[in-house]
């Protein structure tokens, strides 16, 4: 078996020690890093004959779970093993959204390593236990940690929300204007600003998507 490996971090020492972990197995087959995602990105157009990413998460330009989500999408038949130094709940909820197959901690030794990226390539998916148990806690709630996390990005200010409930009881942009005492250009501006932040597209969407983070 010749199992073809690309790895990617931002930290080169790092590269090195887990290219020499690979290094005690034969069917190991080590083939390039990437300082980042976009660099990997670049070497997968002229290079894409890989069966395994080892892939971080924090890195610049690009990081992991953001690559990891656009690798799945152009090369589906890549395997992606997590790699990193963080095991906190958000990065590994984020990354099997992202389609990862695998999550391991970088002080993770040759032997389990191996053993990991094998049980991948074979259908599985590769976790040290305190992670297995994390995944486990995440996938009885996971509506709860994303709710959390959307709730964190949407910052509307209390005019906003004045705006955005009045248009949740079916009121024209008149007789929004008219109940708040602002001019109908406001309005339509504030909603515009409402739709940006929400990222989407109209009405129906951002009623949906406040009602489901609480905001309304």
């Amino acid at each position: 078996m010749n199992i073809k490996i690309a790895i990617v971090d931002d930290n080169s020492f790092l590269i090195n020690a887990v290219k020499e972990k690979l290094s005690f197995f034969e069917d190991l087959n080590f083939k390039f890093s990437a300082l980042n995602g976009s660099d990997l990105l670049v070497k997968l157009e002229d290079n894409h004959n890989i069966d395994l990413i080892l892939m971080d998460i924090e890195m610049p330009i690009l990081n992991g779970i953001e690559t990891t989500e656009i690798v799945k999408q152009k090369y589906p038949h890549i395997k992606i093993i997590m790699l990193t130094v963080f095991d906190n709940d958000e990065n590994i909820f984020k990354s099997i959204k992202a389609g990862a197959d695998g999550y391991l901690l970088k002080e993770i030794n040759a032997q389990d390593l191996h053993d990991g990226i094998l049980e991948t390539l074979n259908g599985g998916a590769a976790m040290n236990p305190s992670i297995a148990l994390k995944t486990l806690k995440l996938l009885r709630n996971p509506l709860n940690i994303e709710n959390q996390q959307e709730q964190e990005d949407i910052k509307l200010t209390a005019r906003e929300i004045e705006v955005l409930e009045q248009l949740s009881k079916g009121l024209s942009y008149n007789a929004i204007a008219k109940n708040l005492i602002l001019s109908t250009g406001t309005v339509r501006k504030h909603i515009e600003n409402i739709y940006n932040k929400l990222q989407v597209h109209n009405k129906i969407e951002a009623l949906q998507k406040a009602k489901k983070n609480n905001i309304i």
